[in-house]
């Protein structure tokens, strides 16, 4: 190969690197100040959970798969790479999403029944996510990173968004119940 082919090929990879590398950490997310990562548990399969399950019995509910588990630890990994280290990381009660929660390892985790499913209960709807807003509202600004771990119902009902399992909804606090969106982040 020519050496000015050569060179051309070796600028063009290299712009084609800074591309890439250059998605691994949005815009939106590189100031974590106000930062809200809303986000659907990992991957469980199925939908809702067995008749007769209960919250402090994780045998009766659907939990992650041994792919959730993995890819709940690779989210929290995809996470750090965006600059948040360390979160005040909040949880459903269902263990699916309090195991999604401790897997990201991006602090300790802490139940929030408002982030709890109406899934089947939908006359729960409006009051649970009335609350939900409120909480938003009340994080500050320049806050540290909060993760809200919660399931396809709540984030659909807060930002008409049907995300996948472990798909995140990345907000960014503005003093309103309704946060701005800034991005989504996907990870299989």
């Amino acid at each position: 190969m020519p050496a000015p082919c050569r060179r051309s090929l070796i600028v063009l990879s290299a712009a084609a690197l800074v591309a890439v590398l250059a998605g691994v950490c949005p815009a939106a997310a590189q100031d974590t100040a106000g930062l809200i990562v809303l986000m659907r548990h990992a991957e469980a399969p199925g939908t809702g959970d067995p008749a007769g399950f209960t919250l402090d019995d994780c045998a009766t509910q659907r939990n992650l798969s041994e792919d959730g588990r993995t890819q709940a630890a690779r989210i929290g990994g995809r996470l750090r790479q965006l600059g948040i280290d360390q979160a005040r990381v909040l949880s459903s009660q269902w263990c699916r999403c309090l195991d999604t929660a401790r897997l990201l390892d991006l602090g300790p985790v802490k139940d929030l029944p408002v982030l709890n499913s109406f899934f089947g209960q939908q006359d729960e709807e409006k009051d649970r996510i009335t609350q939900l807003r409120q909480f938003l509202a009340d994080l500050p600004r320049d806050g540290k990173p909060v993760v809200l771990v919660t399931h396809q119902v709540t984030v659909t009902a807060l930002t008409g968004i049907f995300p996948a399992s472990g798909e995140a909804v990345l907000l960014r606090a503005n003093g309103t119940p309704n946060p701005e969106q800034v991005d989504r982040l996907t990870v299989p």
